[in-house]
């Protein structure tokens, strides 16, 4: 069975990475062998029955669940067993450069024509029409906002086109080739160069590092219809087939769809996957350094081994749960000392996991502070001894129980509401993992049965079982500056670091929760039932808001919103940085127990924790339980009143300061946003990055005084939306938040703050990035309006869906400059008068001119003539659906819910909104168009590299 490397998971430290050259098939190790059978009908892991698996003559598999979560839609997803692996030396690439084709015409769908036909059936482009390559297979992706028939027929006929059905023209070809390229371009950032290298160090001769799925400059030049059409016809087989529809329709009518669509797909021979290898286990002893100014210091400490095959059954799962309940206590103890105040390393992690079907690598990674890596080798291979020496107690094994019976308990609970899109990617682990989809309760009962064997000792064992020793380990070093000494240092450092004296741990006690009483409850004062969509609004007489609504959508699933007055209104121009630190609140922790303490504390229970900011307010998002929500309340309550401000939350917050500073100009994207604060609002301090200095000098002491009052005394609103007890929650609220003392019963409108202006000056601007030569980023941005009237916020909205439309037809499709143009309108609702409307592109430097001449084109042809009725559809229906199935997830009920006693007006809009959208015309959008994007008064900015001169023609 294939796994997941933990460390990856922990600090995206990929195994395996992304990809680029290779050695011809025939010079690798053995194909992997072809197994088309089920992987339950080989395990003892019972399969959930609710999935209807299926082949047909020719193949092809498929897998087909009805379920009504979200109500009325579907996702249709077919994998090609199909990668970047199966590629030959002249072939690198064209996994990738198949699936663009795909879009590009087929036998009943002309060029250019699939995009269209799904957008006027309201699947946005990128949202819900997609597709991705990796090393291993290509998967495209349908998600369909209504399981009707009709659409039901469209989305399996794309996917039968898809199969054997591309007419791949050797013009499509040649235009979508200029796609690729800006692909590849815009991929070319420093940490992807970090991942070939990584990947190439530590796997040197095997087949995966040379097949990065973009393919190389060379083969994509070289690439034709016929050498395209040979890699198709070669791969795109009904043996490699796999589709998967999940949603909520008659699964016998599917089935027959399935089977009248696809039987005819004739069958050919399906060659095996090339082996992703070879790794050899006998390669160690070897150190690399790399350096790039982007980049955070990081220590990798590898060894590799042999694959071990793993079939999915209960046995290896208890194996697979032992041995992850191992690597999590290493792990919590390596979090543990990341977060005191004087840490070793900004973060470290130790795990296993599989290559491909190739090897296992086993990781100790240390991410450190500049300069200090010798000090975070030491600690970090201090714990990973003293795990395997002295192995683990039974407190901490009793805490990473908790966590998992909580995982499974709550799985179980919500299974019969669990979404379409999770159930596909259930499916395709059986596929790709060869993991049996089961059901949650079943896992549940099994780990309840298996848990009195979690001993210490089993963890251990199992653990050092797949573990490999770190002897004379591969080591690579990652950062700005090479480490004093060189290669020889970082092995001398190792070497200490296993030798050193092993001091006894110190065992933690646990603390109780100290924040269970809050004074007598609030009482109610209104309680009230919205007449549009019935949400539950009440008020208690401290002036706490409280809105509810009880859904069926996920069972045994509640979310929580609690707003406060303040946010971003805080920062003035005196004081800009007076909220910067908010979202580091909660590695201060509590008064009474620190981050650490509180994780411990809580193991077993499923809460969220922290606040973020807004325009106007902080706000705080969770996800817990009906089990959980009494806890959950007491847990934001004692944040609100007695916040921790302790040291160790200072120190996450300026080493994460450094580092975003450090890599600040790295890419077009980071410079841009640099600098176009600065640039769009005149240099006012509170839409400005400013200083490094500025940020390093803030300090949780200010933090207290720049927020404390409006946490003390600031409104307060509460959204409660799921599988929620009504009743009870009001009493949960009424003895947490509204038990504290009188707060203020509206939000402020801070009228003395000075207005949010756009710079008159239009003039072009040029900010500058250290990225690779031929990358630009290219942005106009226009002034609009706030949010205040509803109809022209639906109209923008319009405006920007059809102004996106057009840039891709015009400078991906067209001219193929582009890979990805975008389009945004941001109105404020907070900031009178201010909102933007800005495009952006990112080509290469020499295409600059071509790109901000097609940007000008749209803009001025949407000025001077309506767009076409199916322009208006394609743009039209994919919002139409959005709000059609807005409420058919908490999230979008929690968008009404959260503030809606405060924001009332926002219910009345909502509802409206549909029948006004469809009420809208092309007449509408050239209006809109005419009045904000004027091409003369966009303000340019552009990002170039360093010491390139900007091209003028």
């Amino acid at each position: 069975m294939r796994t997941i490397l933990i460390t990856a998971l922990l600090l995206g430290a990929a195994i395996p990475a992304i990809s680029a050259p290779a050695t011809a098939r025939e010079a690798v190790a053995a194909p992997r062998a072809e197994d088309s059978s089920w992987a339950f009908e080989k395990s003892d892991v019972p399969v959930d029955p609710d999935f209807r698996f299926g082949r047909l003559p020719n193949g092809m598999r498929y897998v087909i669940r009805h379920n009504a979560t979200p109500a009325g839609t579907a996702v249709v997803r077919m994998e090609i067993a199909a990668g970047s692996l199966d590629e030959t030396d002249a072939e690198q690439g064209f996994a990738h450069f198949l699936e663009h084709m795909a879009f590009n015409g087929s036998a009943h769908v002309p060029e250019g024509q699939m995009v269209p036909l799904l957008e006027r059936e309201g699947l946005a482009f990128g949202a819900d029409t997609n597709a991705s390559t990796t090393f291993e297979r290509t998967v495209y992706k349908l998600d369909l906002p209504r399981a009707d028939q009709h659409l039901l027929d469209t989305a399996l006929m794309l996917m039968r086109e898809t199969a054997s059905e591309l007419t791949i023209a050797q013009a499509a070809v040649d235009r979508e080739r200029g796609v690729i390229f800006s692909e590849m371009r815009d991929r070319n950032s420093y940490g992807y160069r970090n991942s070939v290298a990584s990947a190439g160090f530590f796997y040197p001769a095997s087949r995966y590092v040379r097949r990065f799925p973009i393919g190389t400059t060379e083969t994509l030049n070289a690439a034709s219809a016929a050498s395209l059409r040979a890699f198709y016809e070669r791969e795109y087989v009904p043996a490699h087939a796999t589709l998967v529809v999940i949603g909520d329709f008659d699964a016998d009518a599917v089935e027959t769809a399935i089977r009248s669509r696809f039987t005819d797909w004739a069958p050919r021979p399906a060659e095996a996957q090339p082996d992703a290898g070879p790794v050899n286990p006998k390669d160690k002893d070897r150190t690399a350094i790399w350096i790039d100014p982007a980049l955070s210091e990081r220590l990798v400490i590898q060894r590799n081994g042999k694959w071990l095959d793993e079939p999915d059954t209960i046995a290896q799962r208890q194996e697979n749960l032992l041995r992850s309940v191992g690597y999590d206590i290493v792990n919590r103890r390596l979090q543990r000392l990341s977060r005191s105040a004087e840490p070793p390393f900004r973060g470290a992690g130790f795990g296993t996991g599989d290559v491909f079907e190739a090897a296992r690598s086993t990781r100790l990674i240390i991410d450190s502070v500049d300069g200090k890596w010798a000090d975070g080798l030491a600690a970090a291979t201090r714990e990973y001894r003293r795990a395997l020496t002295g192995g683990f107690t039974d407190a901490e094994v009793a805490e990473q129980l908790a966590q998992l019976r909580t995982a499974l308990t709550n799985a179980a609970g919500s299974a019969n509401t669990r979404n379409n899109a999770a159930l596909a990617a259930a499916a395709l682990s059986l596929v790709d993992d060869r993991q049996v989809p089961s059901t949650p309760q079943g896992a549940l009962d099994r780990f309840t049965a298996f848990a009195p064997q979690i001993t210490p000792a089993a963890v251990l064992a199992a653990m050092k079982r797949e573990a490999l020793a770190l002897d004379k380990p591969l080591i690579r070093f990652e950062g700005r500056t090479a480490p004093t000494g060189g290669e020889k240092a970082l092995r001398e450092a190792w070497r200490q670091a296993m030798h050193a004296p092993l001091p006894a741990e110190q065992a933690a006690a646990t603390a109780q929760f100290a924040y269970t009483d809050f004074g007598t409850p609030g009482t109610v004062v209104s309680d009230t039932l919205d007449p549009l969509y019935g949400i539950r609004e009440v008020r208690f007489a401290n002036g706490v808001m409280l809105n509810l609504k009880h859904t069926d959508i996920t069972r045994d699933r509640i979310a929580v919103s609690v707003a406060i007055d303040g946010g971003n209104m805080l920062d003035t121009r005196a004081n800009p940085h007076a909220t910067d630190m908010v979202p580091y609140m909660d590695e201060g922790g509590l008064g009474k127990h620190s981050r650490d303490e509180l994780d411990t504390i809580m193991a077993g229970h499923t809460l969220g924790f922290g606040l973020g900011k807004g325009e106007a307010s902080f706000a705080a998002q969770a996800g817990t339980t009906p089990r959980d929500l009494e806890l959950q309340l007491q847990l934001l309550t004692a944040l609100i009143t007695d916040p921790g401000y302790r040291a160790e939350g200072e120190v996450q917050y300026r080493q994460q300061i450094n580092n975003a500073f450090a890599s600040l100009r790295a890419t077009p994207g980071s410079a841009m946003q640099a600098d176009l604060g600065t640039i769009v609002s005149d240099n006012d301090p509170r839409f400005s990055l400013g200083k490094l200095e500025d940020y390093r000098q803030l300090t949780y002491a200010k933090l207290k005084a720049d927020i404390g009052d409006r946490l003390a005394h600031g409104a307060i609103e509460v959204g409660i939306v799921g599988d929620v007890d009504e009743d009870k929650a009001i009493a949960d609220v009424a003895a947490t938040l509204g038990a504290l003392p009188a707060r203020e019963t509206a939000f402020r409108e801070y009228a003395d703050q000075p207005p949010r202006t756009f710079t008159a000056d239009r003039k072009p601007r040029v900010v500058r990035h250290t990225g690779p030569a031929d990358q630009a980023l290219l942005r106009v941005t226009w002034p609009t309006r706030d949010d205040a009237d509803a109809i022209e916020t639906l109209k923008l909205q319009l405006l920007e869906r059809v102004v996106r439309i057009e840039l891709t037809d015009s400078l991906r499709e067209a001219l193929g400059k582009a890979y990805s143009p975008s389009a945004g309108a941001a109105l404020s609702r907070r900031w009178k008068g201010y909102g933007t409307f800005a495009v952006a592109a990112s080509v290469d430097v020499a295409d600059v001119p071509a790109a901000r001449k097609a940007i000008a084109d749209v803009m001025t042809q949407l000025r001077k003539a309506p767009v076409s009725d199916d322009v208006l559809q394609r743009a039209r229906q994919p919002l139409l659906e959005a709000f059609q199935n807005a409420l058919k997830s908490n999230a979008g009920w929690m968008a009404l819910v959260d503030r809606a006693q405060t924001e009332a007006d926002r219910i009345e809009r909502f509802k409206l909104a549909h029948d006004r959208l469809q009420a809208l015309t092309a007449a509408d959008v050239e209006a809109e168009a005419r009045r904000y994007l004027d091409p003369a008064q966009g303000l340019e900015v552009l990002a170039l590299p360093e010491g390139v001169t900007e091209p003028v023609k």
